[in-house]
């Protein structure tokens, strides 16, 4: 190596730790100046409340909630949202090592910056925390120990070794997220078709077993449970029956190209439309395992919204994957990694405007996507989405207030519990509202509603005749408390209005009815 190149290769080096500290402080500004999100505060009661699984998902978000968090001793929204911070840093330099080792250095910038520009990615798994978290650093890792093994020409130790690693690995994915067993899938499509090889070695089958076996928790609360968790997630993707719904499928397609970032989106197909033996900008090897991985989870999930409502994030791992052709496109097509490359400049554009114009709109509402001077009351806030994640703080600061006064004059039972009817809010209130004033929230619903809050529930004793509880209902959510609890209750009393202000003027209001001696057990 000349003395042109050892220096070159110095200054790449450096220049990973700059893409990673870049996009790490990114992540925890945003982490800490915006409030938790519906799903956020969800999976924050999967650290409140451990357990081996949970009614939604598998427990690895909320284990790392709990040790990002010392247990929730650290109880902010910045150390609620900091696993995500952390290993979006881990996660940009993994896959810089993955695409390094499948074309070359510059590909691993590349990717790395790419990595950083997918909304998916960046927020989604970056910043929010979700089970994405844990899961796409565990996909990410699993395929690099897969990459570096099952694609091998020639098997020996450090090949054996490493696809028992990805099986270590992948376990954890799977305690993270169900669908991380789309790698099993692409590993098998590939020995099956290219590398035949590997059914003449133990450690083929041995890997996805030793999978199975951390996946035991799992299953074990499942059986205590009915399967209660796998018949939830079976029919979130089973045909509804009603025929095929278009706009379910272009709602799906729609929220790929953004949640990936369109520039990305687009990239991808470039790099996969371009490619021939005669322009061949990767090994045809490793071209194959991406598709075989990356393709089943993004067809499968297609399909499914034929029929089914389905979430485009779902497919977020596999179009991470793919990022990973498009760096090794770019490092063919410039001789030099450069910040100023157009594709590169398009991404980091769209991703850096949406962003900044989304934290100024959740704290700000500079636009009034609610076109509230048309509101009622019982709606203002409903129709901006940006208030999910604004006011509950200061909805929390003021119920405390309500609560001690009215336990000082009577008015309700000392440690009468927030009952609500959906997970939603429910978990916003536990997070924003109960735990400040020192109450158990509790939901009155069918399990299709009250998720978690089922189990939750029996924790705190269950519901008991001659309770009293507070009925909180947001503006944005409003459903009448006779409606909801009329026929529970023996009476239900009208509270205070908690009003919340954005751009100097209200944004939404939050109700408060007291609930007078349960009569009826739900």
């Amino acid at each position: 190596m000349s003395e042109e190149e050892k220096i070159s290769a110095v200054k790449k080096s450096k220049l990973i730790f700059y893409i990673i500290a870049v996009s790490v402080v990114a992540r925890a500004v945003i982490a800490g100046s915006i409030e938790l999100g519906n799903d956020e505060v969800y999976y924050w009661i999967y650290a409140k409340y451990p357990a081996l699984s949970h009614f939604d998902h598998p427990p690895m978000v909320g284990y790392f909630i709990q040790i990002f968090s010392l247990n929730l001793l650290l109880s902010s929204e910045f150390f609620i949202r900091l696993s995500s911070v952390i290993f979006g840093g881990i996660n940009t330099y993994l896959i810089f090592l993955i695409a390094k080792k499948i074309k070359d250095e510059n590909a691993g910038l590349y990717a790395a910056v790419l990595y950083n520009t997918s909304f998916y990615c960046f927020l989604i798994a970056g910043v929010f925390i979700m089970p994405d978290t844990p899961m796409l650093f565990f996909w990410l890792l699993g395929f690099y120990f897969l990459v570096t093994s099952v694609t091998a020409a020639d098997i020996g130790k450090i090949e054996k070794r490493n696809l028992l690693f990805a099986g270590v690995v992948i376990g954890f994915a799977m305690l993270s997220k169900y669908h991380s067993a789309f790698l099993w899938l692409g590993v098998y499509f590939y020995v099956q078709i290219f590398n035949r090889k590997w059914f003449r070695h133990k450690e083929l089958y041995l890997a996805p077993v030793i999978s199975l076996i951390i996946f035991i928790p799992v299953i074990v609360w499942n059986i205590q449970n009915d399967f209660i968790s796998f018949t939830f997630q079976g029919e979130r993707v089973a045909n509804s029956g009603s025929g095929i719904n278009i706009n379910y499928f272009l709602t799906e397609l729609s929220g790929q190209i953004f949640y990936n970032n369109p520039v990305n989106f687009f990239l991808v197909y470039w790099a996969l439309f371009s490619y021939s033996k005669k322009r061949s900008y990767i090994e045809p090897r490793y071209l194959k395992f991406i598709l075989l991985t990356a393709m089943p989870m993004i067809l499968v999930f297609l399909r499914f919204s034929l029929y089914r409502q389905t979430l485009p994030h779902w497919t977020g791992p596999a179009y991470t994957l793919l990022l990973i052709l498009v760096a090794a496109k770019l490092s063919s097509k410039y001789e030099k990694f450069k910040f100023s490359n157009p594709q590169i400049i398009s991404a980091i554009s769209i991703i850096a405007i949406v962003m900044m114009f989304a934290i100024v709109q959740i704290n700000y509402g500079v636009l009034d996507l609610d076109k509230s001077e048309k509101k009622k009351a019982t709606e203002l806030g409903s129709q901006d989405v940006t208030l999910d994640m604004f006011g509950l703080r200061y909805v929390g600061e003021e119920f405390e207030k309500i609560y001690k006064r009215d336990a000082a004059e009577g008015k309700i039972k000392q440690g009468s519990p927030l009952i609500t009817f959906r997970w939603f809010p429910a978990a916003n209130f536990e997070y924003y509202v109960a735990e400040r004033a020192g109450i158990n929230v509790m939901a009155i619903g069918g399990l299709e509603a009250i998720h978690k809050y089922y189990w939750i529930n029996k924790i705190h004793g269950g519901f008991k005749k001659g309770m009293d509880g507070y009925y909180l209902v947001l503006s944005r959510d409003y459903k009448k408390p006779a409606d909801v609890f009329g026929k529970y209750f023996e009476s239900i009393e009208t509270g205070d209005t908690i009003t919340v202000i954005r751009n100097n003027k209200p944004a939404y209001y939050a109700f408060v009815f007291r609930l007078k001696n349960l009569v009826s057990l739900p």
